[in-house]
C-alpha cells in the first residue's frame, strides 16, 4: 500500500545519512590508524580476522591469468582524430558539444578562460538475450554541460538519468527502465521516453556538509517534474580496504518517491586484482516490491589500460510484508575494454543464473554493451 512505502523510505533515507554524518564526525575527532609494519599478521586465535585474511588467501592461490597492467593497447585520441571518416566525425561532434556549452556559459555572464565550459556525452547500445526474453536492444544516452560562469557548480544534465543511479564501476550492465514490448526487439518509443530527461544539476552546494552531493530539478519522461538528491562519501580502511557508499532520493510529481542505496566494499593493492562486494537497495512507489536488492561479489583484473576482466557471484531478490527473498542468484564474468580507438568500449557479460519468481530454472544470458565517448 502506498501509505506503507513512503514511511519505509523515510527512515532509510534518515538511518543512512545519519550514518554518513556520523562516520565523517567520528574520522575527524579520532586519531589516525598507525601503520601495521609487520602486515600481514600471522592467523593466531588473538589476531585472526577472516575478511582480512580471504584476500590473503586469494592472492596467494596459483592462477593461469597474465599479470596486471595499464599498457596502451589503443592510440590515443589526438593520434586518430583525422584517420577515417568515423574518427572525423567523433572529432566534430565532440567538438560541437564543447563549443555549444561555450555559448550557453556566455548567456549568463562574462566567461573565465582558465575555467571553460566542458561537455559530456555517453552514446550506449545494450543488446541483451536470453532464451525466455529474447533478443532486446536498448539505446541509452547521458550527457552534462558544465557552466562554470554560474560559479555554484551547476551544470545541465540530460537523456537516461536511470544511468546515474548505478555506481560508476557498476560491474554488471543494468537497466532500470521496463524491458521492451514483448513483440520488439527496439522499442522506439520507450527508448525515446527514457532518454528525454533533462535537469539542472547543483554540485556540492554546501562546504559544511560531510559528504559529495548533487541536487538535480527537472523534467523525466515528458511530464515529471521531479527533484533528485543525491550523497556520496568514500572511507579509506585500514589493510588495502575501501568503503563507498551512495543515497539518492528522488520525488517526481507522477514518479512519487525513489530510493536507492548503493554500497560497495573493495580491497585493492597495487599492481594487484581486487576484490569488491557491490550492493544496491531500490525503493519505488512504482515497482510491485516493497523493497529490491542486488549483490554482486566478485574479483577484477586490469591486462591493459582501461580493461577489466570481472568474475563472481551474483545475488538479487525481494522484501515484501517483512519477509526477506533470494528471486536469483548465479556466477558470472565480464569483460570490458576500448576497442580500436580511446573513445569506443564494448562490455560482454555471460550470466548463468535463475528467476523463482518466473519459475525459471539456471539459465544462460548474455549482454553486450557498445559505448562511444564525446
Amino acid at each position: 500500500m502506498p501509505h506503507i512505502k513512503i514511511n519505509l523510505s523515510k527512515p532509510l533515507l534518515f538511518i543512512f545519512l545519519s550514518g554518513l554524518a556520523y562516520s565523517s564526525a567520528w574520522a575527524t575527532v579520532t586519531e589516525p590508524v598507525t601503520e601495521q609494519k609487520n602486515w600481514p599478521l600471522p592467523a593466531t586465535d588473538e589476531n585472526f580476522n577472516l575478511l582480512y585474511q580471504l584476500p590473503i588467501w586469494i592472492d596467494a592461490a596459483p592462477t593461469f591469468l597474465p599479470q596486471q597492467s595499464d599498457e596502451l593497447m589503443v592510440r590515443p585520441i589526438l593520434e586518430t582524430a583525422d584517420r577515417t571518416w568515423v574518427d572525423r566525425k567523433q572529432f566534430q561532434i565532440r567538438s560541437w558539444a564543447d563549443d555549444t556549452s561555450h555559448k550557453i556559459d556566455n548567456w549568463f555572464g562574462e566567461t573565465d578562460p582558465e575555467k571553460p565550459a566542458s561537455a559530456t556525452l555517453r552514446v550506449i547500445v545494450d543488446n541483451s538475450w536470453n532464451k525466455y526474453d529474447g533478443y532486446e536492444i536498448k539505446p541509452r544516452i547521458r550527457g552534462r554541460i558544465k557552466l562554470p560562469t554560474l560559479e555554484r557548480q551547476l551544470s545541465l544534465v540530460f537523456g537516461d538519468d536511470s544511468l546515474d543511479n548505478e555506481l560508476d564501476n557498476n560491474v554488471a550492465i543494468t537497466n532500470e527502465n521496463p524491458g521492451n514490448s514483448s513483440d520488439k526487439t527496439l522499442d522506439r518509443q520507450r527508448t525515446r521516453e527514457n532518454n528525454s530527461s533533462f535537469a539542472l544539476r547543483w554540485s556540492e552546494f554546501s562546504k559544511h556538509l560531510p559528504f559529495e552531493t548533487d541536487l538535480d530539478l527537472g523534467l523525466r519522461s515528458g511530464n515529471d517534474i521531479y527533484l533528485r538528491l543525491k550523497a556520496s562519501k568514500d572511507w579509506a580502511l585500514e589493510n588495502d580496504f575501501s568503503f563507498h557508499a551512495e543515497q539518492i532520493y528522488r520525488y517526481g510529481i507522477d514518479s512519487k518517491n525513489y530510493l536507492r542505496t548503493n554500497l560497495e566494499l573493495t580491497h585493492a593493492r597495487p599492481n594487484q586484482a581486487f576484490l569488491s562486494n557491490q550492493l544496491n537497495l531500490t525503493y519505488s512507489d512504482n515497482q510491485d516490491d516493497d523493497l529490491t536488492w542486488d549483490n554482486s561479489l566478485f574479483r577484477q583484473h586490469q591486462f591493459f589500460h582501461e580493461n577489466s576482466f570481472s568474475y563472481g557471484i551474483y545475488a538479487g531478490g525481494f522484501l515484501n510484508n517483512k519477509d526477506l527473498r533470494l528471486n536469483s542468484w548465479g556466477p558470472f564474468i565480464s569483460w570490458r575494454q576500448p576497442l580500436w580507438r580511446e573513445w569506443f568500449y564494448v562490455q560482454g557479460n555471460l550470466n548463468y543464473m535463475n528467476d523463482h519468481r518466473d519459475d525459471r530454472s539456471h539459465f544462460i544470458s548474455t549482454s553486450i554493451r557498445l559505448e562511444a565517448l564525446f
